[in-house]
């Protein structure tokens, strides 16, 4: 394989054009190229509105070694990319299958895993599964009517099922284990194009038919998913796990899906479920179950974390910015990145960037609001949003437990749901600059999943991060022309960036109390969706380099290239 880095071409470029162009550079005729990978794509807009695709390929050809040195390019190498293995296990025996509390990112990803190597893993989720819980998302946003288990936060998939799907992350990754999402992803039917482009995504629709054909897989393989099964107690012994105590939803449909392809109902009320490894895969929202980790004694922090407003502008005037035209075509819908720090030491930046996407209410606890961000994968919507975002740390919260970031968010979420009766507060930029409510749109109208109302914005954060924000507001209008427009629609509260705890683990990745393996977002060890399956990997190999396999694996060690 030779590789070929920052390989330029017009963005209307076809890939007849691409291989001539790779021909010309390695010195060989096209007829001689075997075959042609893209590695990476990203946007060369410097000299817009005249654009390029700046690209990272590997080709496949005879004598590659002597076409390299021939070619005497500094863009020329022979690649060394990670190749991805599943270490090899252990020879503890484990009497009942690993337990994994949380189907998010992490938890689908650790399960999967384990599956494929003969763990049979039970993943407990206290949400439905994903086709029940985006009719139940939906009857919310049109209703109002929240359902505590179930809702944005809670379900199958993770918080991340209803957001853009992003899947750029900035971990490093020296085993592979980025590109095994990526490819795993695209196994269960994700565009290819997730495995090149710079920040590739997969929109909320996309997404969900993606985790229920990964919960199948873990199934057929010898795993089994609970739904409506929420852990709401520890079973432990001399410091190590034995177990966990689980309450099923009956009202929800709670559902046991195994390979069977049985749809049992749970029993009610309590039930033991005994485990000797358990992989806390919780999410970043789980706060009823911090709390009774803290009451066992499982030592974690309160972490710094971010806190902030989502704001709409027109997604044409984003293309504008970014393209040198209002109409992104083929490429599609613009994004942006920006980030500040501000005279009095805070760092403001923009966060979950949705192209062409929506605002949506995030909620999942009564008298409380939160909102994040969603787009679909055309990413057709007439707004950009992103949530603008300030730093806080722990003395910022009310109280110094490891809980204190918990406290606070659940203040902001009080204010904000007090601030419009229930409905997303929304004011725009110039009424919030002028600490006014406002009466009427602008020329950007508000584009929401859930019910909004006109309403205090400013009221709901601290006055030190409003003007934190502000301030950052007044650089970010010169660097994307129109930014800072007075009609731009801000609404509130985006408090659900990360984890407000952290965890602790040691480097086999076990919470001091044996046997527990905090993993994911939740835990405080990742920030997205990628990173958080990555982490569901890591820990699904630290949990199989001590134990033996519950059943022969039955297929040969898979590589991963």
């Amino acid at each position: 394989m030779i590789r070929i880095s920052q390989l330029k071409l017009p963005v209307e470029h076809t890939e007849e054009d691409l291989r001539r162009k790779v021909a010309k550079l390695l010195r060989i005729s096209a007829d001689e190229i075997r075959a042609l990978h893209i590695r990476r794509r990203s946007l060369d807009a410097r000299k817009k509105p005249v654009l390029f695709y700046s690209y990272l390929v590997d080709v496949e050809a005879a004598h590659e070694s002597a076409v390299v040195k021939k070619a005497k390019n500094l863009q020329i190498t022979l690649p060394k990319d990670p190749t991805y293995r599943f270490p090899a296990c252990g020879d503890r025996q484990l009497k009942n299958p690993p337990l994994i509390v949380g189907a998010g990112p992490a938890g689908l990803f650790a399960g999967l895993l384990l599956a494929r190597h003969g763990y049979c893993p039970v993943i407990l989720e206290r949400g439905e599964d994903v086709d029940s819980r985006t009719e139940k998302v939906s009857r919310f946003w049109r209703n109002g009517i929240l359902d505590t288990h179930t809702n944005v936060q809670f379900g199958e998939g993770g918080a991340g099922t209803f957001s853009d799907g992003k899947l750029n992350t900035l971990v490093k990754d020296p085993c592979g284990r980025n590109r095994l999402v990526l490819e795993t992803f695209c196994a269960f039917g994700a565009d290819a194009e997730i495995l090149y482009e710079q920040k590739p995504h997969l929109g909320t629709d996309v997404l969900a038919g993606i985790v229920r054909s990964m919960r199948e897989e873990i199934i057929r393989l010898g795993g089994t998913v609970r739904f409506g099964c929420q852990v709401t107690d520890l079973l432990t012994e001399e410091g190590r796990i034995q177990g966990v105590i689980v309450e099923s939803q009956a009202r929800a449909g709670s559902v046991c899906r195994n390979r069977r392809g049985t749809s049992e109902a749970c029993a009610d009320g309590r039930e033991i479920i005994p485990a000797q490894a358990v992989i806390l895969a919780i999410g970043h929202s789980a706060r009823d179950t911090f709390q009774m980790l803290a009451n066992h004694g499982v030592l974690m922090d309160a972490k710094a974390f971010a806190v902030g407003l989502r704001i709409q502008h027109p997604q044409s005037m984003i293309n504008r910015s970014q393209y040198g035209r209002e109409d992104a075509g083929m490429l599609g819908a613009a994004s942006y990145r920006l980030t500040r720090q501000t005279s009095g030491g805070r760092g403001v930046y923009s966060f979950c960037m949705c192209p062409g996407g929506y605002v949506v209410n995030a909620s999942s606890e009564e008298g409380r609001l939160a909102v994040n961000g969603m787009s679909y994968h055309n990413r057709a919507g007439i707004n950009a949003n992103s949530a603008l975002i300030v730093t806080v740390t722990p003395e910022d919260y009310p109280d110094q437990t490891p809980l204190g970031g918990v406290a606070f968010q659940r203040e902001l979420e009080e204010r904000a749901f007090a601030a419009a009766s229930g409905s997303i507060p929304v004011q725009l930029y110039d009424d919030f600059r002028n600490n006014r409510v406002s009466r009427m749109v602008g020329d950007v109208e508000p584009q929401m999943q859930g019910a909004w109302a006109f309403a205090d914005v400013r009221s709901i954060m601290p006055e030190t991060l409003n003007r934190a924000l502000l301030e950052a507001m007044e650089q970010f209008g010169r660097v994307i022309d129109g930014f800072d427009r007075p009609d731009a629609v801000l609404a509130g509260i985006e408090s659900r960036t990360s984890s407000p705890v952290r965890i602790w683990r040691n480097e086999q990745l076990e919470s001091p109390l044996r046997g527990l393996f905090p993993c994911g977002e939740g835990a405080g060890y990742a920030g997205g969706i990628t990173s958080a399956a990555m982490d569901g990997v890591k820990v699904a190999e630290a949990v199989a380099a001590q134990y033996r396999p519950l059943q022969p694996v039955g297929l040969p060690e898979r590589i991963y290239d």
